[in-house]
């Protein structure tokens, strides 16, 4: 009997995980993903997170590991930090955290102590779980004070956003979002955290993309510390990143580690070092142009069909869709919608009558099928499938009919790390 690990392929050792892989692969290649925080990474991306890199445990930060053997993942990390400063312009790069929540937390714990105000945007009107939600940590360690939206532009109200701030004087300020489909003003935030000597921190994980490609406000230069997951409208690996001052450089790797995580997934940030390398290369910036030219796209014929978009339109890589004018929860639109091969998410649209279970709305998102090569026209086509379903919603023989179609319409778009 051997004791060394075994050589044979996934097929071989596990056949059930290898069908469910497979599964997955026919579920993402013949579907159309519409997930605003979702994407497809590209192929060197994913040759990176399944490299040799795994087996490597590597506490610590280039240079000062708690264990030996770590000169080549040090070499890695280094250059995904050196990367990420260049993209963004960031004094300071932390590619450790794991996940864009953990990036959150690392950066609280590295700008506030437990039992501080923070003023964050509301998970109700379009904030995240990490902005202070109370069933989150950090709705637990921390005094949050949500903000929200105008009732009737339902876009940001920055006076509301003021008087908040002068009322409540937190000590920290966080900008950002997961379902507002608006540029935001970070220097108009900045000016209301200077105006009560507070912090001010942006979570740009839906738009980093956006972002780098510098189609977006840029947050860099006016806050204090920016955190972020780098797949998203990123297109790289799962995973988070925190930039900051040098101010803040030491704070928040500290709190990251030894704070809050053990051994990086070095893996992982080879994968983000792939992704920022290619993030930096011009082809992006076109890419990021088409994402927005898509939702824009996508919102107008969704429009131009009677379907609501919340404040009107987007500005970004997202749809925020109010199917009152329909009468369908956004819970039943996302099950009939994901039947038919369109995968998007219920969500609560702002001042929803809907509980969170059930929801008015759903969250569309171009990135992946962005990167996919989709454009205007098939983005057209996209919203008319979308329109029949939630204006049809009882014709079986019709969702049947749609599904066929987009099969047959998916499958002509080459998706990255699976026809190569």
């Amino acid at each position: 009997m051997s004791i060394r690990v075994s050589t044979r392929t996934l097929d071989e050792v596990d056949p059930e995980i290898a069908a469910i892989v497979e599964r997955e692969r026919r579920r993402q290649k013949e579907g159309l993903e519409l997930i605003a925080s979702e994407n497809y990474t590209s192929s060197a991306v994913l040759r990176a997170v399944g490299s040799v890199l795994t087996n490597k445990y590597a506490e610590g930060y280039p240079a000062k590991r708690y264990y030996n053997g770590c000169e080549f993942v040090d070499q890695a990390e280094s250059l995904a930090i050196e990367r990420a400063k260049q993209l963004f312009g960031a004094q300071h790069a932390n590619v450790q955290p794991h996940s864009g929540s953990q990036a959150n937390l690392g950066a609280y714990i590295a700008l506030i102590q437990p039992g501080d105000t923070v003023l964050a945007m509301s998970l109700a009107q379009g904030g995240h779980l990490t902005h202070g939600a109370s069933v989150n940590l950090s709705g637990q360690l921390y005094k949050f004070i949500g903000y929200g939206v105008d009732k009737e532009t339902e876009t940001l109200d920055y006076d509301e956003i003021a008087r908040l701030a002068q009322t409540h004087h937190p000590q920290l300020i966080v900008a950002g979002a997961t379902a507002y489909p608006r540029t935001i003003d970070f220097a108009r935030m900045r000016e209301i955290a200077k105006s009560i000597d507070a912090r001010f921190m942006v979570d740009m994980a839906h738009i980093a993309g956006l972002i780098a490609a510098k189609i977006h406000p840029d947050p860099i230069p006016v806050a204090d510390v920016i955190t972020t997951t780098t797949h998203k409208t990123l297109r790289g690996p799962r995973g988070g990143m925190i930039l900051s001052t040098e101010e803040f450089g030491k704070a928040i790797d500290k709190a990251i580690f030894p704070g809050m995580q053990g051994g990086p997934l070095e893996h992982v940030i080879a994968g983000k070092a792939v992704a920022l390398k290619e993030a930096l290369q011009p082809a992006f910036v076109d890419y990021a142009k088409q994402i927005v030219a898509n939702a824009r796209a996508l919102g107008e014929e969704l429009q131009a069909r009677g379907i609501r978009l919340v404040s009107g339109g987007t500005d970004n890589h997202l749809l925020l869709v109010d199917l009152g004018r329909q009468g369908v929860s956004g819970r039943d639109a996302a099950n009939a919608l994901q039947a038919v091969g369109i995968t998007c998410n219920k969500n609560l649209i702002p001042f929803d009558p809907q509980p969170p279970a059930v929801t008015s709305g759903i969250r569309l998102g171009t990135p992946a099928l962005t990167t996919r090569g989709m454009c205007e026209n098939e983005m057209h086509q996209v919203a008319d499938w979308i329109a029949d379903i939630v204006t049809h919603m009882d014709d079986a023989a019709l969702h049947a009919k749609v599904r066929q179609a987009v099969t047959r319409f998916a499958v002509q778009f080459p998706m990255p790390g699976i026809d190569i």
